[in-house]
């Protein structure tokens, strides 16, 4: 598999409420970081404001997140993103989540499904959708 270029990175403040039983980040915080990371992508590439205009817009068809290193409070972690496939209906954005350092603490791939919420159906992902994700990745799919 290529390489992939992150060109999306968001920085958040890991909370002492993250925290689990034994005082590292919970699983399920990771998740939530991962939640900010992609509407954060969704943002940039005018997504959400589509949704918000039309009542279409991405739906979460998967997430899976494979842990590497713990994250402690307090602290910060970066999440880098980018796009690594687009088919007809669905698109992914793959996720790496460093700690302060630079290491990498976890790897996450979204499936997202394109859906029209009038009609209660998915949809085939718009030619200037894939133009917005292409110039954002520097890169033609």
């Amino acid at each position: 598999m290529k390489e992939l270029n992150y060109p999306i990175s968001l920085s958040l403040r890991i909370d002492w409420s993250d925290l689990d039983y034994f005082a590292h980040v919970n699983n399920v915080a990771f998740y939530r970081y991962i939640q900010a990371a992609r509407v954060n992508y969704w943002d940039t590439i005018g997504l959400t404001q589509s949704h918000r205009e039309t009542n279409i817009g991405p739906l979460l068809a998967s997430c899976k997140c494979d842990f590497k290193k713990p994250l402690f409070y307090p602290g910060q972690v970066q999440i880098r993103s980018s796009v690594n496939f687009i088919k007809t209906t669905s698109f992914g954005i793959q996720h790496q989540l460093l700690n302060e350092k630079g290491d990498l603490a976890a790897e996450a791939k979204d499936v997202l499904v394109m859906y029209d919420f009038n009609k209660n159906e998915k949809i085939p992902i718009t030619a200037s959708l894939i133009k917005e994700i292409e110039k954002m990745e520097g890169r033609i799919f």
